[in-house]
């Protein structure tokens, strides 16, 4: 069974830093873009930050300067290492990946994890 795990959420000072990650898991031929998206209560789910194939990556304007996306091919693996966290980065926070796999092709997302940056 083919799914994305993700860690290291939580809470954290206006200012501060956390660094998620995302591992792809299971019977996998090949991984084209990962990305981590987020969305708060009552909001549609928003890009963050993409990378392809290639490591070209793609930012959202209130993140540029701030985040860093970086992938790991050997680990099957995306990072998003965020620095001088602002309250309004507070979200669920959700990989994403386009794959093949042993038996499809397709988006597959992570399950969430909770950023809370408090001022």
């Amino acid at each position: 069974q083919v799914q994305l795990v993700g860690s290291g959420g939580g809470l954290v000072q206006a200012g501060g830093s956390l660094r998620l990650s995302c591992a792809a898991t299971g019977s996998i031929f090949s991984i084209n873009n990962m990305g981590w998206y987020r969305q708060t209560s009552g909001k549609q789910r928003e890009l963050v930050a993409d990378i392809t194939s290639g490591d070209s990556t793609n930012y959202a304007d209130s993140v540029k300067g701030r985040f860093t996306i970086s992938r790991d091919k050997a680990k099957n693996t995306v990072y998003l290492q965020m620095n001088n966290l602002k309250p309004q980065d507070t979200a669920v926070y959700y990989c994403k990946a386009v794959m093949t796999t042993s038996s499809s092709y397709g988006t597959y997302w992570g399950p969430g994890t909770q950023v809370t940056v408090s001022s």
